[in-house]
């Protein structure tokens, strides 16, 4: 490979940071003991900043990820009680307070754009360097399927550390050696019968340098690795669990949004005389000013009123004239046009390359050339719940009650708004009801906080409609692809180049919500087409960046989730020209990739031959570290595509609880498949044209397929589980259609001509 001018300047930036007045040479940040007292109750001791165990035996392990129906309120409690050794049962837990030890540092460390086949010391260099600076930087985030990949090490350290303290204590009252005790079932004992529960040694133990720590090895683990029941489900059952809409403090009132309908359209002028006299309001506030430049809302006015319905029937009758601006006539088919004019007329930026790729046609051995163009459209997050939250400024203080997958840039965006440090915010994260990487925004906490500035101290519960959720999101990036490959006379492929273009989400993300300037390449413009593992021995994959009045933010699976469905569509159309099926193409191109080898085999091998009437469509592809591949088994009935099974096989490490693993592999089908068949938001006049359900429809139970999960044995650390069954999903179903039909669809939605 060549040292590409990207691999140069991470490598330099990578040295230099390890030169700057010799913070490279100091210790990496620990993240097991934090600054702030983790909370606890009934006189629970903290043992360091993640549990804290109370007289009665009962454990308290700090959550600092958001639980948005990915399983993190059950697999991460299990990693701290396999290594403390306690029942998972005995475990309550509480909101990690406001430290850097909470920090995510494995999603800064998956953001740099290297080739997962890379391994060279500039790698190496700048993985340290982002490690480094995520554990000092410390933002919280839930997101990039990074929760368990992130706590593996930190969460079952802080459990094997206060093990070996309760050990110390016990052995200390017992004068016997620590080597000598053993754990079990939140007890410590020895072998001449002495036995104590942690609950008794916590209060001497917190005063001791542990002894030795050690982490327990593959094999001895009990609890990690099994189908544990989540613990979230009897509340989300029987109506308990509390989401952001379900938060009521006292004296709560309630408001309502009009955002500008155009893109970046701001306000003239707002009646509001005309509702104030309507039952229940109180004010109307005009929220602008505190989003400037922050948000992908964009300008508006809130109705407060004693009800939600008296405050959104207000909003809507508030007479309001919009200043359109710039973007009057922008629309999806202009956004396209740009698209192929710079696809035409630039380069964009080389992610990755190998061998040599000038003219595919002109590679050694190539007899057959094959050209092809792919497109995505903006799409629109839909989670269940609406965005919400609930703030409440009062003597100088701001207290949040939200479901938000950011907390530290929660509190950074409530500071700015109500004007104080953000030591004087205070956040109480709710379930979410849905995150897809939308709850990562801070646009709906700034105008909650906005609003409760002007409501004397009362909290008010700001809620965006359907249609407010629909039309104002910040949505997956529209992409437009071209592909160029030859083959040679033995159907291999001799070159491959892909040229893609679209918006950059973290441009536009970090200057949203950190103020920090958008510049440079963006690994997940290109993730799924430039990190691809099939063994091509001359290939170029390149991006370009097209500025956005669209607002783009982050979607589950981001990038992966168009580019894998260009990049896996391509590879069947190769596939066929070159006579063979999808599958044993693939086979040919993972001879290094023992891996990707097997998920494939156990995919193809599980779902077996299509009934009469049905095909199967295949897609390999690995997205945040984690290997998946599908099998869709499709039919076709009047034009109307049908997905009856899905079979997926997944390698991601270790599985902490396959249960949890299965269930986010068949909400990512479903998920996969609302994008692929039906999902689309276009844009006309400068206004987003669906407003709820009707308009842009998700996959309904009568549609959902059996979906059948195959999770390899592996003994890897754990890698991402929330995304990564998303991408294939939407080329294995256009490969089933092809195979049925003969017709190569192109473009998502998936439609039969």
């Amino acid at each position: 490979m060549k040292l590409s001018r990207r691999r140069f300047l991470l490598s330099a930036t990578a040295v230099a940071g390890a030169m700057v007045v010799g913070w490279g040479a100091l210790p990496a940040r620990q993240r097991v003991r934090g600054k702030v007292p983790l909370p606890g109750s009934g006189g629970a001791v903290a043992l360091n900043g993640w549990v804290a165990i109370a007289p009665d035996n009962s454990v308290t392990v700090a959550m600092a990820r958001s639980e948005m129906g990915q399983g993190v309120h059950t697999a991460l409690p299990m990693l701290l009680a396999e290594e403390l050794d306690v029942p998972l049962a005995q475990v309550k837990l509480v909101q990690a307070p406001h430290d850097k030890i909470y920090g995510n540092v494995a999603i800064l460390a998956d953001s740099l754009p290297f080739h997962p086949d890379e391994d060279g010391r500039g790698k190496r260099l700048a993985g340290w360097l982002v490690s480094k600076l995520g554990r000092e930087l410390g933002i919280n985030m839930t997101g990039g399927s990074s929760s368990v990949k992130d706590l593996w090490l930190p969460m079952r350290e802080a459990g094997a550390t206060a093990r070996a303290l309760l050990i110390e204590a016990a052995a200390r009252e017992w004068k016997v050696r620590s080597l000598e005790c053993f754990t079990e079932d939140g007890h410590v004992a020895h072998p001449n019968g002495k036995r104590a529960s942690y609950g008794s040694l916590v209060a001497a133990a917190a005063g001791m340098t542990p002894g030795e720590v050690r982490l327990k090895t593959v094999g001895q683990f009990r609890l990690i690795g099994t189908a544990v029941a989540r613990r979230d489900s009897p509340s989300k059952s029987d109506g308990s669990a509390v989401f952001g809409l379900d938060v009521r403090p006292e004296g709560m009132l309630y408001a309502a949004v009009r955002m500008s309908p155009v893109i970046g359209g701001a306000v003239a002028s707002a009646d509001t005389q005309a509702v104030l006299k309507m039952p229940g309001v109180s004010r109307v506030v005009d929220f602008s000013a505190a989003l400037a430049e922050k948000t992908g809302a964009g300008a508006g006015v809130a109705v407060v009123a004693a009800h939600y319905w008296q405050a959104r029937q207000a909003a809507a009758a508030l007479p309001v004239v919009w200043l359109e601006g710039v973007n009057g006539k922008l629309s999806s088919a202009e956004v396209f046009r740009q698209f192929a004019r710079q696809l035409d007329d630039e380069d964009g930026h080389v992610y990755y390359t190998v061998g040599e790729v000038g003219d595919v046609a002109e590679a050694p051995g190539a007899v057959k050339t094959l050209k092809a163009e792919y497109r995505s459209p903006f799409l629109a997050h839909a989670a269940m719940e609406p965005l919400n939250c609930t703030a409440q400024v009062k003597d100088g203080k701001v207290r949040l009650w939200v479901s938000t997958q950011a907390p530290s840039l929660a509190i950074d965006a409530a500071a700015k708004a109500a004007g104080v440090s953000a030591a004087d915010v205070t956040l109480e994260i709710t379930m979410l009801g849905g995150g897809f990487g939308r709850r990562l925004e801070t646009d709906f906490i700034a105008q909650a906080v906005a609003v409760a500035k002007e409501c004397n101290g009362a909290p008010v519960q700001l809620i965006w409609s359907r249609e407010d959720d629909t039309t104002h999101d910040v949505y997956r990036p529209a992409a437009l692809a071209r592909f160029n490959a030859s083959l040679d006379a033995a159907g291999n492929i001799a070159a491959w180049d892909n040229q893609s273009v679209s918006a950059s989400i973290g441009h536009q993300f970090f200057k949203r919500n950190l103020g920090l300037p958008g510049a440079g390449p963006d690994k997940t413009t290109a993730e799924g087409e430039f990190d691809m593992q099939y063994e091509i021995p001359n290939q170029r994959i390149r991006h370009i960046i097209a500025d956005s009045a669209v607002p783009v933010g982050y979607f589950r699976s981001v990038g992966h989730s168009h580019n894998a469905f260009f990049k896996e569509s391509f590879i069947d159309e190769l596939a066929h020209a070159a006579g063979q099926s999808g599958a044993s193409f693939r086979r040919g191109m993972l001879n290094r990739h023992p891996r990707h080898l097997a998920v494939l085999n156990a995919a193809v091998d599980k779902a077996g031959q299509p009934p009469a009437g049905r095909a199967h469509g295949v897609a390999l592809h690995q997205s945040f570290g984690t290997i998946v591949a599908q099998v869709a088994e499709v039919s076709v009935v009047d034009k109307q595509i049908i997905v009856h099974r899905v079979v997926c096989a997944v390698d991601c490490g270790i599985a902490v609880n396959p249960g949890i693993i299965s269930q986010q592999v068949e909400s990512s089908v479903v998920f996969g498949l609302s994008a692929a068949l039906g999902a689309e938001i276009t844009i006309k006049d400068g206004k987003v044209e669906q407003a709820n359900f009707h308009q842009y429809p998700v996959l309904r139970m009568d549609q959902a397929p059996k979906v059948e999960t195959i999770i390899m044995l592996s003994a890897e650390p754990p890698e991402g589980m929330g995304e990564p069954a998303v991408p294939p999903v939407a080329p294995a179903v256009a490969n089933a259609v092809f195979a049925l039909t003969g017709q190569r669809l192109r473009s998502l939605p998936l439609r039969l001509a």
